[in-house]
């Protein structure tokens, strides 16, 4: 290893203009950075779906089972720790967990978009100590809840800031702590030995504290979006960077998996740079990550009065998402060297950023509402149709959503939680993608948006449809997850849309549960906002609020028998809503 030799490369070298939203890089891609709305689209007003439950298309990818957040110090709050208990409740296998800033230096004090970890110290003479007090809280309540860490490697700590860094400065101002926390912490480190070596010991403790076991199932990744100005060095630089951090991690743990570069669903030049890197220079490499974010509303932050509308609706495009992963998947296909290596789309979201809320910009909302656990429904389905097309897989796709302390009560930030603990409907999103067995069925719907025939050409969004995704389990319980959405939050319709469901291949008796996200069930917002949406509930509508939040029946369970081996039934879908009907058999014991 070797200390970096080129320290003269300034920020705007690489990257978009300090201007641009982060998530958002500079692209020549047809698609805006939100999606406008149109009172005149038309409905799907009916639609037929066909589920083989006797089919076997393969294992179903738990792509859903991945979070990350910016706010590290949050981890280990007790809203954290239950927030990742909740979590733990729907998986088997865990979910990796991502947060930033676990190499930044600081107090541990959290704030929203920031955080930091505080583990490395030089003393006036050069000599090095490392601080794990927070990072063990941080890794021992993501283990405990019975998860697994995806190790950002980022940033830089303070004391391994380059001379240049003094280049970045801020106006002296109470809301705001240094130069450091405003940026330079995206400075490339000036000795990459000792980078190395701290990199190395972060694996050593975690080694030593979790086991070979537990760590082996982890997941090792340099920096976060190094296309944008998350990375004011040079595209060399951070490639370098990579090879010293993949071979000190390797040092100290041979099996673990190592990879990069999260870019930006823009990063296809950063991408591809990377790729021939670690090609050329034999570095590890066992998987491939980058992001997606479906709008950039324009402005993120409208100042006027306290919870105004937007001045312009927009929404997120499904579409643009489809379109940013497509084309990255197909940058690594590029190298036929990787095409076994799975895709980690480590930040998958409707939008961008977290914090910003409805009081910033009023199109925030759906990120209060019903329609975002259907989005989120959709999106996963339509990423794994994606991976039927591409010789690369995408097997992670992120939400990069947790909670924020000290708002208000639906602020409308990008959250599983909101105040007073309260479950926003997103969570329920998860719940219903929790009941999917292991195998995925044919299943198919009339009126559902092909993702092969998608024309990106003329960036449009995605239109209404109803579309669907089934599973099996391996006791023979059969899932049917069907859902209506369309990208355009502001879309309403008064007719519901009807549905004609047929499960063919079943065999026996089952008991049938019809689960529903909608705007009266499963939707803990609509119950705030029957009670004159209060700032200050009381016990008992706090109390209210809760006991609906759940992901709830549409109606009682019934007992059904298959004498034809075939199950029929009819439902119906308002504008947006999804249903989950579990069919679970006779004797099969949940």
């Amino acid at each position: 290893m070797s200390t970096r030799t080129d320290q003269t490369a300034r920020p705007e070298a690489i990257g978009p203009r300090p201007d641009h939203n982060p998530g958002i890089g500079t692209d020549v891609s047809p698609y805006p950075k939100a999606a406008p709305s149109d009172a005149s689209a038309p409905h799907v007003h009916a639609a037929e779906v066909e589920v083989d439950a006797a089919s076997d298309a393969g294992p179903l990818a738990r792509m859903w089972e991945s979070i990350g957040y910016d706010e590290i110090n949050w981890t280990y709050t007790p809203t954290g720790r239950t927030l990742l208990n909740t979590f733990g409740e729907m998986t088997t296998r865990g979910f990796h967990v991502r947060p930033h800033y676990v190499f930044c230096s600081g107090s541990g004090f959290g704030i929203p978009h920031w955080g930091n970890g505080n583990v490395y110290h030089e003393s006036n003479d050069g000599s090095v100590t490392y601080d794990f007090t927070i990072v063990d809280q941080a890794y021992d309540a993501i283990v405990e809840a019975g998860h697994h860490v995806l190790v950002e490697i980022a940033f830089t700590p303070r004391d391994l800031l380059p001379e240049q860094a003094a280049e970045l400065t801020v106006t002296p101002s109470p809301t705001v702590y240094s130069a450091y926390e405003a940026g330079q912490w995206a400075y490339p480190p000036r000795d990459y030995e000792r980078w190395g070596a701290l990199v190395a010991a972060h694996a050593q403790h975690c080694l030593e504290r979790y086991g070979a076991e537990e760590v082996d199932t982890w997941l090792w990744e340099l920096w976060n979006e190094p296309d944008i100005f998350y990375w004011r060095g040079t595209p060399q630089e951070f490639y370098d960077l990579y090879s010293v951090t993949a071979r000190a991690v390797r040092s100290v743990l041979p099996e673990a998996k190592v990879g990069g570069p999260t870019v930006t669903g823009a990063g296809v030049e950063f991408m591809r740079g990377f790729l021939q890197h670690t090609r050329d220079a034999g570095d590890p490499l066992d998987f491939v990550s980058f992001h997606t974010k479906g709008s950039a509303f324009t402005p993120w932050r409208a100042y006027g009065p306290t919870g105004a509308p937007a001045t312009e609706q927009q929404n997120p495009s499904a579409n643009k998402m489809i379109f940013e992963v497509q084309r990255l998947l197909r940058v690594i296909a590029e190298f036929p060297e990787y095409h076994h290596l799975p895709a980690i789309v480590d930040e998958c979201d409707a939008g961008v950023p977290a914090h910003f809320s409805a009081y910033d910009n009023g199109n925030f909302a759906f990120q209060n509402t019903e329609y975002f656990p259907v989005f989120q429904v959709k999106l996963m389905k339509k990423l794994l149709d994606l991976n039927a097309l591409e010789p690369v897989q995408v097997e992670q796709a992120t939400s990069w959503s947790f909670y924020f302390e000290g708002e208000r009560y639906f602020e409308g930030t990008r959250a599983f939680l909101t105040a007073g603990g309260v479950e926003k409907p997103l969570l329920n999103a998860y719940r219903m993608l929790s009941h999917l067995g292991e195998r995925r069925l044919t299943a198919s719907s009339n009126a559902a948006v092909d993702v092969a025939q998608i024309d990106h050409q003329t960036g449009a969004s995605m239109p209404e449809e109803v579309d669907v995704l089934a599973s099996r389990s391996e006791n023979g319980t059969v899932a049917v997850l069907v859902w209506r959405h369309t990208d355009d939050q502001y879309r309403t319709d008064t007719a519901e849309t009807e549905v004609s469901l047929a499960v063919t291949g079943l065999e026996g008796s089952y008991t049938v549960r019809h689960f529903r996200i909608d705007a009266d069930r499963s939707n803990s917002h609509t119950r705030w906002t029957e009670q004159g949406s209060p700032q200050v509930p009381t016990a008992d509508q706090l109390a209210a609020i809760k006991a609906r939040q759940g992901l709830e029946e549409l109606s009682p369970s019934t007992r059904i028998t298959t004498a034809e081996g075939a199950y029929r039934t009819s439902l119906t879908l308002p504008l947006p809503s999804a249903s989950l009907l579990v069919l679970e058999p006779e004797g099969a014991g949940r």
